[in-house]
């Protein structure tokens, strides 16, 4: 009999193999002092594009009073124990009543965390007689909430990304399996997708509820607060929120905190409640993210000029973008990829990396294949709306350095030294 631990160590997976090469650098880096626009990276100013503050609300003044004012008063203990059995509070109550209204919905439940949360309300909504149809370039998330239908011995389809006539292709073979065992089908997709900036196609996933019986979980990440005329998401921006029927949001990004939410009908957010197990066995969200998810929902309906200034930042990024000949895909949202082409192995991506920061006082995320086809390299950028102009233009300058480069073959050999 083999050992577990000996097992794994001989197969550490697609990333961890390359752990001792890029930790504390490339992957787990540290990033310091106050949270914006510019932070410190190994002892070096950066300019930063990695952090989902959407609206800049992580160093908001009036959020950051009544962060500390919260924990002051309440600690982080604060209540004690699960919803259910003795973490219950009115201001748990009023951030749901509050969220829900934003988003449309007759009630909403909170969540301790976005990942777990999503998975966990995914297991409960499903059996093993019901169908899921989800889109192939679904978050992480979405995929483990099905990975456990799919422990169930629940079945499940997917759909090419935004592809309208391959979603109803499966529809017809989910509706027929679910017709046959009794059961129903759940169509999961996101608002925003969180890579290439696209936003997913609700509107035409809604018309067809007109041919077909399904509900529709949408994921709203990146959408919730950035996305629409009041900022609720992009089933506002598509005028569609009446045909989404589990909204699905976390707080980990426009609102810049830990937690998330579920949103639907009463009656169904209720089951939520009772049947969900990640929140069933799990402490309560503490009192100072509750009182700091107020003041960040205030902000984000009040205060408009966040999301102005965000979205002035975004045209201007992908605009300049465009115009130097750079290719940003077909993002509809502030995430804003830019893909550099050349010829590249690990070392060259390294090196490129390591000359965008080191040189350059660039810090953003990189993603390569699988993520992205072989010969590409993906620049994913967050604007925020604490950005300036002035920080758009000295990043564009960066890239063109760096695509020119990379062109040229110059990241080759024994590149940049990086860790020392």
């Amino acid at each position: 009999m083999a050992d577990i631990f000996e097992r794994r160590l001989a197969n550490l997976g697609p990333l961890g193999q390359y752990s001792e090469k890029v930790h504390g650098y490339f992957a787990f880096p540290y990033l310091e002092g106050e949270i914006g626009p510019y932070m410190n990276f190994r002892g070096k100013q950066m300019l930063n594009w990695s952090l989902n503050n959407y609206l800049g609300l992580a160093n908001h003044p009036e959020v950051r009073q009544t962060d500390a004012e919260a924990a002051a008063q309440w600690g982080l203990a604060a209540p004690m124990g699960a919803r259910m059995m003795s973490g219950q509070t009115p201001y748990h109550e009023e951030l749901e009543r509050q969220l829900a209204d934003f988003v449309g919905k007759e009630d909403a439940f909170l969540l301790n965390f976005g990942y777990q949360g999503v998975m966990s309300a995914i297991e409960a909504i499903v059996d093993y007689k019901d169908v899921i149809v989800y889109d192939a370039e679904s978050h992480a998330c979405l995929i483990d909430g099905i990975r456990l239908h799919k422990a169930k011995m629940g079945k499940y389809f997917t759909f090419k990304h935004n592809d309208m006539e391959s979603l109803e292709k499966n529809l017809i073979r989910a509706t027929k399996l679910a017709d046959e065992q009794g059961g129903g089908v759940l169509v999961v997709t996101e608002g925003v997708f969180g890579m290439s900036g696209n936003i997913g196609k609700l509107d035409e996933i809604v018309a067809l509820k007109q041919k077909y019986n399904f509900r529709l979980l949408v994921d709203d990440a990146h959408g919730f607060g950035t996305m629409g005329e009041t900022g609720s998401g992009v089933a506002e921006h598509l005028g569609v929120q009446t045909g989404i029927d589990l909204h699905f949001s976390t707080f980990a990004k426009s609102m810049a905190s830990i937690g998330a939410f579920i949103a639907g009908p009463k009656a169904i957010i209720q089951y939520l409640r009772y049947n969900m197990r990640s929140q069933t066995y799990a402490k309560s969200l503490p009192m100072p993210l509750v009182i700091g998810g107020l003041k960040r929902l205030e902000l984000v309906r009040t205060q408009p000029e966040l999301r102005e200034n965000l979205w002035k930042i975004v045209n201007v990024l992908q605009t300049g973008l465009r115009a130097r000949g750079f290719d940003i895909g077909t993002t509809q949202s502030p995430v804003t990829p830019v893909f550099l082409q050349g010829q590249y192995d690990n070392d060259v991506v390294t090196q490129l990396v390591a000359d965008l920061r080191e040189n350059l006082g660039i810090f953003c995320s990189i993603v390569v294949y699988p993520v992205v086809p072989k010969g590409v390299i993906m620049l994913r950028i967050i604007p925020t709306a604490v950005h300036t102009i002035e920080d758009v233009n000295v990043t564009m300058d960066a890239f063109e350095v760096i695509q020119e480069k990379l062109r040229k073959g110059e990241y080759s050999g024994k590149g940049i030294a990086v860790f020392s």
